[in-house]
């Protein structure tokens, strides 16, 4: 488990930017995910509740929906994943709106249960339209994320926050989230990926929008990109190249469940060319 502090971490990302190497991230589903991860040498993993449904074969979609206590199952996860990892700092996806609990309380338990920082998932940032327009009128929208994370930094706690807008990505900034990750939508390829998607080139667009709406708050924050047709090494190698600024990707469908497919399908199939 993770025993650094949240400005030993920070200062061990920014060294690895300043010698021009990126700080890779991924989702860990499973205790074994995060034991490759650190076998690895991935700098962080996260603990989300879409990691449990991919890894069960359903869409990481179902993490937005409403079919388990998000915020339950990334604890649950937890005391599965934080025992089997030695050093590798493990973040925690928390709901910010979730209306059940006390989130700074929550958060404290987070801490407590030996996370080294949290990130804001489920979140809102991927629903547009009347949904997204219900939740902001009710109270359950990105604002609540936004608190959540100025909640988490009060605690030391490393913050990663999605988002998905200009409007998004200054308010996260401001709220002081140490590394800003653009969210280009469910990882496209695979079993269970997503069929609608930005292209590349269209992402490139979106991440530089979002790393200028960053930079115009904190021109030293730490932004990372994620998600959507950013699947592969080559393609997380392309939106680094094309956007300055960048240090770094964060990958959890493209990390466990894309690889895990591969393999374990090509693994099985060779068994079909034994010949007696």
């Amino acid at each position: 488990m993770n025993t650094l502090s949240r400005a030993e971490l920070l200062a061990g990302f920014r060294r690895k930017v300043a010698e021009g190497r990126p700080i890779i991230g991924g989702g860990a589903g499973t205790g074994l995910s995060a034991k490759c991860a650190e076998e690895a040498g991935l700098d962080f993993v996260v603990i989300y509740n879409s990691g449990r449904y991919r890894m069960a074969g359903r869409s990481s979609m179902a993490g937005l929906m409403p079919y388990g206590d998000a915020n339950a199952i990334v604890m649950e996860m937890g005391s599965e994943v934080l025992p089997v990892t030695k050093q590798l700092p493990v973040m925690a996806g928390v709901c910010g709106s979730d209306p059940f609990r006390d989130i700074p309380r929550f958060l404290d338990k987070v801490k407590e249960a030996g996370f080294a920082g949290v990130q804001n998932y489920p979140t809102v940032c991927l629903f547009d339209g009347i949904i997204r327009a219900n939740l902001e009128e009710t109270g359950l929208g990105f604002s609540t994320e936004v608190a959540m994370v100025a909640a988490a930094r009060e605690r030391d706690l490393v913050t990663l926050a999605y988002v998905h807008d200009e409007a998004e990505a200054t308010a996260m900034t401001e709220a002081g989230a140490d590394v800003l990750v653009p969210h280009m939508g469910l990882t496209t390829s695979g079993m269970i990926g997503a069929q609608s998607s930005l292209t590349l080139d269209e992402s490139v667009d979106l991440v530089t929008r979002l790393r200028d709406a960053i930079f115009a708050v904190n021109p030293d924050a730490l932004v990372i990109c994620h998600g959507g047709p950013i699947a592969t090494p080559d393609d997380a190698r392309h939106v680094l190249a094309k956007v300055e600024g960048v240090v770094g990707f964060l990958g959890a469908s493209s990390m466990e469940r894309l690889p895990t497919e591969v393999a374990m399908v090509n693994h099985m199939s060779s068994f079909h060319e034994i010949r007696n």
